[in-house]
């Protein structure tokens, strides 16, 4: 039984199968009726019985589980965004998330937070290490290009610099907010076990950070109104919104936009100020 649009799922394993290219897996070249792969040799990449897979594609099999769904993307070469459209028709949700370490902001990446004169804007990693940020957040948050790379860490520097404690007017309640932003985020990225020694490490360090764990919070990051104490023009009120990047879940990026005219002036004139 072919299938058909009432079976979206067998439509895409058909699809994606016929679109392979047996000679790029070492299979005999032969006489096909069909272009790609067959069932049979799909099955066999995929260490599942050819019967059980034919279902699939006929729409007979039953839900498979995510373990089975691995292994025929595996079979079938797929990648991150075909695999995530496998689940969505298979079970109705994306699979749980493969932590990947990041690589860096890309130069267009970088240009669109350069684009953002007046509005401070930074890129972090799954482990909130700062990765990429712009001149406005250089001269309104931190001098991050003077922090040492490993000490680039949004929570180290919430917990461990004098500096950044002193301009958080409101620093216990936005360290708390912090730390339970930070917990949802590992938690999706599928990052705990990568963040492990961070977490240890500033649990010995600081007994707040410590207690505050231990509380197992958990909240969005989404949008919100930062206060910061800076120590050239005084008290700046920021709206922050923060983003995923598009195709590389283990960045986020967030941009903090001057909440009046007043906040913006201050903003100006640091950025015009002698370095």
């Amino acid at each position: 039984m072919p299938a058909t649009d009432n079976n979206p799922l067998g439509t895409y394993l058909r699809d994606r199968r016929t679109k392979l290219d047996p000679a790029a897996f070492g299979l005999p070249p032969g006489r096909r009726r069909t272009a790609g792969l067959r069932r049979e040799e799909v099955a066999q990449r995929a260490n599942i019985s050819a019967t059980w897979y034919t279902w699939l594609e006929q729409g007979r099999g039953g839900a498979p589980s995510a373990d089975v769904l691995d292994r025929i993307t595996h079979a079938l070469m797929l990648t991150d965004v075909e695999r995530e459209h496998l689940f969505l028709l298979a079970l109705g949700r994306p699979p749980e998330v493969r932590y990947q370490a990041a690589e860096g902001a890309t130069p267009r990446l970088q240009r669109v937070l350069d684009s953002l004169e007046l509005s401070p804007a930074l890129v972090k990693n799954s482990a909130w290490d700062i990765i990429a940020w712009n001149h406005a957040a250089s001269v309104v948050l931190a001098n991050y290009g003077d922090i040492p790379p490993e000490e680039r860490n949004i929570l180290r520097l919430v917990f461990s610099s004098t500096r950044v404690r002193n301009a958080m007017p409101e620093w216990e309640a936005d360290a708390r907010f912090v730390v339970a932003a930070f917990r949802t985020e590992v938690a999706r990225a599928g990052a705990a076990e990568n963040v492990k020694g961070l977490v240890e490490y500033l649990s010995r360090r600081s007994p707040e950070f410590e207690a505050m764990w231990r509380s197992n919070d958990v909240r969005s990051y989404g949008e919100g109104t930062k206060h910061l104490q800076h120590p050239t023009v005084g008290l700046i009120a920021l709206e922050y919104s923060s983003f995923s990047v598009d195709g590389r879940p283990d960045l986020g990026m967030i941009v903090y936009n001057p909440a009046t005219s007043a906040d913006a002036d201050k903003v100006r004139s640091l950025l015009v100020a002698p370095a």
